[in-house]
């Protein structure tokens, strides 16, 4: 899967629409999926649908995330769609809210492909304790993707999705990614609404992003951060520009916006 800056462009420069790279997507979950178990529900008509609304919107060009699919991991609320928390006392329920970095994933034009497997409840760190099954890892199929974001970090790692949401407690987003081998961000408490995501220890956990640049993870953090009066949590300062800082840092000199990147886990994927 491409970065989130060529998928946009090729979207905004014709050479590409939003329902080819979401069904692509789907193809490659629906593929991948009864051997990496990293998705929990792949919603394809919704998706494929939000795509198309994409396409026909005449707003398409000034969205920042227009035609990106993402993966949601499946203890944050997406109306309509399940959310287990990787359990069966969840199972069947369907929220009919969107958590707020859901809506404002939304308005900014990405399309939510699926949700994806989790330790239930988010009680683990090697997602081998999810009642529907353990997640592998892409690069290895008899090693853990770690946890508890595992479906989201293989999700990435095998290139289905450019971007994920996880939950990170205490590593939960960071540990994952360090096992797939992409990039895993848990921003500061009260940066990011925890509105609509279900708790493990809520003055700790925190909606993280798993990507493969710091660019792309700087894109997602630029969309969902933010001030939410349904969170009370949440720090009422601005949202900085993060990609325009990404190369400054006064203690480890120049750091380039593409030195983490990561690419399928194998000419299979």
């Amino acid at each position: 899967m491409e970065s989130l800056a060529n998928l946009r462009t090729g979207i905004v420069r014709g050479e590409t629409t939003a329902r080819k790279i979401v069904e692509k997507a789907l193809a490659s979950a629906e593929q991948l999926n009864d051997e990496l178990n990293a998705f929990l529900q792949i919603a394809r008509e919704g998706a494929v649908k939000r795509a198309t609304e994409i396409d026909q919107s005449s707003e398409k060009t000034t969205l920042s995330l227009a035609g990106v699919p993402v993966a949601i991991k499946d203890n944050i609320c997406v109306a309509g769609m399940q959310t287990s928390c990787g359990s069966r006392i969840l199972g069947p329920y369907h929220p009919p809210y969107n958590a707020t970095v859901i809506e404002r994933l939304l308005t900014a034009g990405a399309t939510v492909i699926g949700k994806t497997n989790c330790d239930e409840f988010a009680m683990g760190s090697s997602n081998e304790n999810s009642a529907f099954g353990p997640v592998k890892n892409p690069w290895d199929t008899s090693r853990v993707p770690g946890g508890s974001s595992g479906g989201s970090a293989a999700a990435v790692a095998a290139g289905i999705v450019p971007i994920a949401l996880g939950s990170d407690t205490g590593g939960s987003v960071r540990q994952p990614a360090a096992l797939c081998g992409v990039l895993g961000l848990k921003p500061t408490y009260g940066r990011v609404s925890r509105y609509g995501l279900v708790a493990f220890g809520s003055s700790l956990d925190q909606v993280g992003v798993l990507a493969c640049s710091a660019s792309d993870a700087a894109s997602v953090l630029q969309v969902i951060a933010g001030r939410d009066p349904h969170d009370a949590t949440t720090a009422d300062v601005p949202v900085p520009d993060y990609r325009s800082v990404l190369d400054q840092s006064p203690s480890l000199g120049s750091v380039s916006s593409d030195l983490w990147t990561c690419s399928p886990a194998s000419s299979e994927y």
